[in-house]
């Protein structure tokens, strides 16, 4: 039995929380593998570590003293040593990291010494080898990550080793230049990690205890989900659900490795499962509900358009034209609605009315902004009758006007177009009506 474990941010603020996520470890003799983040927020008002290094990087560049800031995250170390009892000195990797900023080695370099100066804490705490990411994790010389070549890398490396800390969030280029991810990256070295060593369970330690079914900032208390797939998160994530970096899916999904999210604060929870496919019935007919709000829509209409080949893929190439991204393009017989982001949308909204005129010469364009779009993904869905018609009569009863249902064809998820304004109450008028009430 293997298992990798990742610990966030706010589960490496302070001693404190490295001797809780150390309790983790030693608890269990098969978590032989760790991943640390940079420390995060210790309270609401704290700056997060990666948050200093951009900023004293940034002082840098603009050939600015930085000694100030550069010994004010020294600091932020130097109490979890000391916290923790520890004897080691970080003096000589802050010593090369002045020198390097001086350097102007490169914003990724930068942001990337969080978690390697918090890797090599972790593993003098634990008694375990450290093994810098820049060794094991490539990218090809267009930063763009080398995938085969890191999982041959980090397998020949960590398969020597009987207790290893990886830090996350970063690689290098075959010259040593450092590169990272995108924010959150962390989650992905953990899963490149499970997937090198073929670990059995792939633990992601953070703030909270796993997925919750609705967002705790618009439902009181939501109910935690048990399991989810992949697919089901996938669709709650690109619908604004964030616990776990989407990316972190992708290498431990073909290796059929779960991902279990757990709460650092409360390890007696369970969290949520991520699986691939599971033949547990859930608890509810929906797994998750999220959304996110600032799409608008504009509809084409022009009579008969049915009837004319081609016409959705001109109105549609005009938008890839100007390099706008579609969200939805739900259609009757004489319209077509398209949903795109508002922001994007509205730096080129003149060249692409112009150009839908030239391109299919609609008899009408009509443009409605402050729109949101509401998930309701879950497996259970497909073997239940009359999903679509609880939205429908959930949100009636709240006075919420739909402005676009959509289904997709695995029947795994409904997405629901609202005004702005009814974005919260839609989402709570759904979360009652599959999960309080279940009728």
């Amino acid at each position: 039995m293997k298992k990798v474990v990742k610990f966030g941010g706010s589960s490496l603020a302070s001693a404190e929380q490295f001797k809780k996520a150390a309790r983790i470890i030693r608890a269990d003799k098969t978590r032989l593998y760790v991943v640390p983040s940079a420390p995060g927020k210790r309270f609401s008002s704290d700056t997060k570590v990666t948050d200093m290094l951009y900023s004293c990087y940034g002082a840098a560049i603009r050939e600015k003293n930085f000694t100030e800031q550069l010994h004010a995250i020294k600091t932020r170390y130097q109490e979890i040593i000391d916290g923790l009892k520890l004897s080691i000195s970080l003096e000589k990797e802050f010593q090369i990291i002045g020198e390097n900023f001086g350097k102007k080695a490169g914003r990724d370099y930068a942001a990337s010494r969080g978690e390697y100066l918090n890797g090599k804490i972790m593993a003098a705490y634990l008694g375990f080898e450290f093994i810098d990411a820049a060794e094991v994790v490539r990218f090809h010389e267009d930063r763009t990550f080398d995938d085969e070549t890191t999982n041959e890398l980090m397998a020949a490396r960590l398969n020597e080793s009987t207790g290893a800390v990886i830090p996350g969030f970063y690689g290098a280029m075959e010259d040593g230049t450092i590169v990272t991810f995108s924010r959150g990256g962390s989650d992905i070295t953990g899963s490149l990690v499970a997937l090198a060593v073929h670990a059995d369970l792939y633990e992601n330690w953070t703030d909270v205890s796993g997925f919750l079914i609705a967002d705790p900032r618009i439902v009181q208390n939501p109910k935690a989900i048990e399991t989810i797939t992949y697919k089901e998160l996938r669709e709650l994530s690109y619908m604004g659900a964030s616990v776990l970096h989407e990316d972190a899916i992708f290498p431990v999904r073909k290796a059929g490795i779960p991902i279990n999210i757990r709460n650092t604060n409360k390890p007696e929870d369970k969290g949520t499962l991520i699986v691939e496919g599971t033949c547990r019935q859930p608890k509810y007919t929906i797994t998750g509900i999220a959304g996110t709000d600032g799409f608008v829509s504009i509809t084409v209409e022009k009579a008969m358009m049915n009837s004319e080949v081609g016409f959705c893929r001109k109105v549609l190439q005009v938008f890839e034209e100007n390099e706008i991204s579609i969200e939805h393009t739900p259609s009757g017989i004489d319209t077509m609605t398209i949903f795109v982001h508002k922001d994007v949308f509205e730096e080129k909204e003149q060249q692409v009315i112009a150009g839908i005129h030239k391109a299919v010469h609609p008899d009408h364009i009509d443009l409605e902004s402050d729109l949101a779009l509401i998930a309701v993904v879950g497996r259970g869905m497909k073997a239940t009758r009359g999903t679509a018609g609880r939205i429908f009569s959930s949100l009636a009863h709240a006075h919420i006007n739909v402005k676009m249902i959509d289904q997709g064809s695995s029947e795994l998820n409904i997405i629901v177009g609202v005004r702005h304004d009814d974005f919260k109450n839609a989402i709570r008028a759904l979360y009652e009506i599959f999960v309080e009430t279940r009728i």
